[in-house]
């Protein structure tokens, strides 16, 4: 099955059909289902798959996405980098809605996910840099080209879910320095890098979670505002990946592909 795919894009919130020419193809994994049929097509010369993350119809919560089985797929199908965009809540003022967000750093605070493929060795993986430095600089230019507002790195918070924050963990994360808030970053970016593939966010800023202790005019947020933003913005997250695509270069250099090497015991 390998050599099908080159690039995987994971379809977050609001984001469930990419590509018009192409078919969907069941793939199998020892890890279970993923959250859809992946959809298999052909861009600029180069082999795309496409996973709609929540499913088409957004089926699956946060915390019920088979993230192990999701991102093998893409592996067995022999994509070597992941585009993922999400919608995010922004912690600060002057990360507004409509911007967007290439991360660099997260902090896990999830609970009951299968986070790891390595469960029978012992492998303690280096996440010092999770997101692909290589890809998140050809993301920053794809924004720029696009006249997108985009903060060129940004640490996010990656929260259980299905419930957004309270005012108290709101709060909390802001004063950490902490820049944005989701529900699916983590465990997709690490299991990524536990397969040895390169993996780039793209978070678009869709409200200001639980609002902002000293704005008392911003309102926490909720799901029609947060499909209302993406839905209002797609197309530029669309443009911004295919220029992406475009720009990707066969072999890049950073170290994801072999993140493996000196990580088990």
């Amino acid at each position: 099955m390998k050599n099908q795919a080159e690039i995987g894009i994971f379809g977050g919130s609001g984001l469930y059909e990419f590509f018009h020419n192409g078919k969907w193809k069941k793939v199998r994994t020892s890890y279970g289902k993923p959250s859809d049929k992946v959809f298999i097509t052909e861009y600029k010369g180069k082999k795309i798959a496409f996973i709609p993350r929540h499913g088409r119809g957004h089926k699956l919560p946060p915390h019920k996405i088979n993230y192990r089985a999701n991102l093998y797929a893409f592996k067995k199908l022999g994509v070597k980098t992941i585009i993922a965009p999400t919608a995010v809540g922004s912690l600060k003022p002057e990360i507004k809605r409509g911007d967007f967000v290439i991360c660099d750093q997260y902090i896990d605070r999830t609970r009951h996910r299968k986070d790891t493929f390595f469960d029978k060795r012992t492998v303690h993986i280096s996440a010092a840099e999770p997101y692909c430095p290589e890809l998140r600089k050809i993301a920053i230019e794809a924004c720029q080209k696009n006249n997108v507002s985009v903060h060129k790195n940004g640490t996010v918070v990656v929260i259980e879910g299905p419930s957004f924050s309270s005012r108290s963990e709101s709060n909390w994360f802001n004063k950490m320095g902490w820049d944005v808030v989701n529900m699916t970053q983590y465990p997709e970016v690490i299991l990524a890098r536990e397969l040895e593939m390169c993996y780039v966010n793209i978070s678009l800023v869709t409200d200001y979670d639980a609002g902002l202790e000293k704005e008392k005019d911003i309102k926490p947020v909720t799901t029609d505002e947060v499909i209302r933003m993406f839905n209002q913005n797609i197309e530029s997250v669309k443009k911004v990946i295919l220029d992406m695509i475009e720009m990707i270069p066969k072999k890049l250099n950073c170290n994801c592909n072999n993140a493996l090497e000196e990580a088990a015991i």
